[in-house]
């Protein structure tokens, strides 16, 4: 038996779904290698990034510690990859403390993910970027209405009770959907009346949800208008100062609380890793996930870009497609091994999931020429199923992160 060493970069979805695919496809179907995995990422735990708005409104747990997922059998390295040297079948390291280091592969996977953009420095505001910045969310909130509820001034008190979301994505929905639940929520207990509580969510579009069938944007702004949420379409925030918004269609809003939820970029790293990039500064891999000009090196996920070979249409950079280019991946890896041909990618279905508060939702699926849309309890449902599995949570009533509904607050 041949032992190898297989790297996998990135514990995000993309990665430990190829972990998790690479040891079951090995274990099962080749007995001619022994493959030694590793996975490296910055931190000791996957972070179950699409699931940022939930510590924003209440005291919520979304990191899932690698070594619980991984308990044997997958070696651990926190530490930020610096460089690839594909000649020498080489990666260097950086740990925390700043010290470096070398590894040898065989095999090598990016899955490094993406960037979350951030607004420009000349703007402020709370981008959803990271878990730090949810509990700042959280954090503002309740002192916007600790103060709300000992102020008699109107304006004042108004400007405390507003919220903007700015961008309106699958993040920007869920992020204001979820909001115009427990903002109210949280509105009662301090005596506030919840109607006072206004929420806006900005679109640079003409509609929400462009990437599907315009029904079922019409179904989402629905959905958040009867939470209460008010969808400014066509026009972009463009600064904020002195609790001031101003839009691109030259009105003004006067916040309490600001929220980016500004979409992806390519993620920094790729631009001196020393690996072939495309012009929009995404990994350059053919259609069964090589990395061009780098003999054993694969990228999957946010951080390449992958294109149908028939139709030339690019993948999502959502959990769903990471789930399928991971499983398509660990086929690709052994085919190569044993010098067979290698699947080629395929793309995903057409399919979004919208999570719309702690107990609704929206899912639509295109399939044969047929929309199929899924709302309230079975669309919620159908979210955290899909949730939990790209987080390789079996069970959904095992995720506690989904099923705690009263876990503490600040005000507690």
């Amino acid at each position: 038996m041949k032992e190898l060493t297989c790297i996998v970069i990135g514990g995000g979805y993309a990665g430990i779904n190829t972990i998790k695919n690479i040891r079951q496809l090995f274990h099962d179907k080749s007995a001619q290698y022994k493959l030694k995995l590793v996975l490296i990422d910055k931190n000791a735990y996957h972070l179950r990034k699409v699931l940022l708005f939930k510590p924003a409104v209440r005291d919520k747990e979304i990191k899932v510690p690698l070594t619980h997922m991984f308990s044997e059998g997958v070696d651990i390295v926190q530490a930020i990859v610096k460089k690839v040297n594909p000649k020498q079948k080489k990666i260097q390291l950086e740990d925390a403390n700043g010290h470096t280091k070398s590894l040898n592969y065989d095999l090598l996977v990016l899955a490094i993910g993406n960037d979350l953009k951030k607004p420009d420095f000349s703007q402020s505001g709370i981008a959803l970027t990271s878990t730090d910045e949810s509990t700042k969310i959280r954090e503002k909130w309740q002192a916007n209405l600790k103060k709300a509820s000992s102020i008699h001034d109107e304006e004042t008190r108004r400007k405390l009770l507003t919220i903007a979301v700015c961008g309106a994505g699958i993040s920007g929905i869920e992020t204001a959907a979820e909001l115009a639940y427990y903002a109210r929520e949280d509105a009662k207990f301090f005596g506030i009346d919840p109607t006072t509580v206004n929420i806006h969510l900005i679109n640079a579009k003409k509609r929400l949800f462009s990437n599907g069938p315009e029904k079922v944007g019409k179904k989402l702004e629905n959905k958040l208008k009867s939470l209460g949420v008010r969808v400014i379409h066509e026009t972009k925030a463009t600064t904020l100062e002195n609790d001031i918004l101003t839009l691109s269609n030259n009105h003004t809003l006067l916040l309490g609380l600001c929220i980016w939820t500004l979409g992806m970029q390519p993620h920094p790293l790729l631009h001196n890793i020393g690996l072939a990039t495309t012009p929009e500064g995404y990994l350059n891999v053919d259609s069964s996930y090589r990395v061009k000009e780098a003999e054993g090196v694969y990228s999957i996920g946010d951080c390449a870009q992958i294109s149908d070979p028939l139709t030339g249409k690019k993948d999502g950079k959502t959990c769903k497609e990471a789930i399928a280019q991971a499983e398509r991946l660990a086929n690709v890896i052994l085919a190569d091994l044993e010098q067979k041909p290698a699947p080629h990618h395929q793309s995903f279905m057409e399919l979004f999931c919208f999570g719309l508060g702690p107990e609704d939702g929206l899912v639509w699926i295109h399939k044969w020429g047929l929309d199929l849309i899924l709302t309230g309890k079975v669309g919620n449902a159908f979210r955290k199923w899909t949730w939990s599995s790209a987080s390789l949570i079996s069970k959904v009533k095992e995720d506690p992160v989904l099923n705690d509904s009263h876990s503490k607050t600040m005000r507690e």
